[in-house]
């Protein structure tokens, strides 16, 4: 039987909680909303969201969670084993349409709100603001020095310019879509918190229930 990429996914998540306390969930150019349903799969069975990392030069999304020790999620995860003992090709998983990614309308608001807080942490990894301010006024430097070195003003010149141009307004854009998702937290009711390396991350009301 060939599996759907669903089925592969949910699969591979699956084998992970089975066996570790600690996963991380990496599927190459997968959607967010599909870390979102993932996340929300692999909280059902007693993990908790704890971060993005993106890695290598295509900053790939590896989105990390560990097992939650709380009482409440490891009873959340005892339900939700006893409802769902298999998620697999023909089996259902928490919160999913069958044999699809596809959240059924009772899990559609906190897909969503995993999902939000997945866009806005990696936002944030994605941009550290005090290495791209550096990075816009050390590359002016540079471009300088090398300009008075070689002699290729026309080329290396414009390049002085453009490089803070970039970079600025890469950091702008991330900033305002940055607020944006903040803004969206709130209204679902997270609150803002600082975590041990001083980044902002937001904290969620309540835990779905499986």
């Amino acid at each position: 039987m060939t599996l759907s990429l669903a089925d592969r996914q949910i699969a591979a998540l699956m084998r992970q909680i089975a066996t570790q306390d600690m996963i991380e969930i990496i599927h190459p150019f997968a959607e967010w909303r599909t870390f979102g349903a993932l996340t929300y799969i692999a909280e059902c069975y007693g993990f908790r969201y704890a971060g993005v990392r993106l890695v290598g030069k295509q900053k790939m999304a590896h989105i990390q969670l560990v097992r939650d020790t709380d009482p409440a999620a490891q009873q959340r995860a005892a339900v939700c084993r006893a409802a769902f003992p298999d998620p697999g090709p023909g089996r259902p998983a928490p919160g999913m349409h069958l044999g699809s990614l596809t959240p059924v309308p009772e899990a559609q608001a906190d897909v969503d709100l995993v999902t939000t807080l997945i866009r806005y942490d990696a936002a944030g990894a994605a941009a550290d603001r005090r290495q791209l301010l550096a990075m816009a006024w050390a590359g002016p430097a540079l471009f300088l020095l090398l300009a008075v070195v070689t002699g290729k003003y026309a080329v290396l010149l414009p390049l002085a310019v453009l490089t803070p141009a970039f970079l600025l307004g890469a950091l702008r854009i991330n900033t305002v879509r940055r607020a944006k998702l903040a803004e969206r937290l709130v209204a679902a009711g997270c609150t803002p918190v600082r975590d041990e390396a001083g980044r902002e991350r937001f904290m969620r009301p309540v835990r779905h229930a499986a």
